[in-house]
């Protein structure tokens, strides 16, 4: 039968940002107890006090937040470049077959063009082109056909290169993406490969997001 310690703790760990804020001292314990006392409750199939929720989080070891604090704080230092653009348009189109091969064209017809920003990622259901303005005839012309689910304008992205660790490290996305959610910075987009995350954000927000990521190293 599950305790009420392991109820408390499997409704914290799903909660973003709750166990952080635990350890941090940021949440009154008292209230976070009254507010998932029903779910504990739930969960057990009985009455519980909510004494004994707040003893359960006051039990909670902060050894998972701290190792994986310690294994990040080792990689924000070691974030590389920083490479931010602005002036960008974001396309998503619903997959179909023809979409492919369009994009295709559309690659040939920019290709030599390293000035200008170019990307696409490929859903299940829907492919996502994010571009530079000045290729917003281009795009449009050439996918003119193609269904658009939803487009937006005026937004700016910063590149980040990550150190090859990332790949060891669990929560690396986590971290950064916390500090944007902290500062109420909505994100567009995310770009990923391998050594690298593009945030696609909107223009109004790009001094705010750099930043974050500025201060991710230094701190």
């Amino acid at each position: 039968m599950k305790t009420i310690q392991e109820a408390v703790e499997e409704i914290i760990n799903q909660t973003p940002f709750i166990e952080e804020a635990i350890h941090d001292k940021l949440i009154n314990v008292s209230s976070l107890a009254r507010e998932i006392q029903s779910e504990v409750e739930i969960k057990l199939g009985k009455n519980v006090k909510t004494g004994a929720v707040m003893m359960a989080i006051n039990r909670m070891s902060p050894m998972q937040v701290l190792r994986v604090r310690k294994n990040i704080k080792s990689i924000s230092i070691n974030l590389k470049d920083f490479i931010v653009r602005s002036d960008l348009l974001d396309y998503t189109f619903k997959n179909t077959s023809s979409l492919q091969n369009r994009i295709a064209k559309l690659y040939g017809r920019i290709e030599g063009n390293g000035e200008s920003f170019f990307t696409v990622s490929q859903g299940i259901f829907e492919t996502n082109i994010v571009v530079s303005s000045d290729l917003k005839k281009e795009v449009e012309k050439v996918l003119e056909n193609e269904e658009i689910i939803h487009s937006m304008r005026n937004l700016a992205s910063i590149t980040i290169k990550l150190p090859k660790s990332n790949l060891e490290q669990s929560g690396v996305y986590y971290f950064i993406l916390k500090q944007f959610a902290w500062a109420n910075i909505p994100v567009q987009e995310i770009i990923s490969t391998t050594h690298e995350i593009t945030l696609v954000v909107k223009e109004t927000d790009i001094n705010k997001s750099f930043s974050i990521l500025i201060n991710l190293k230094v701190s």
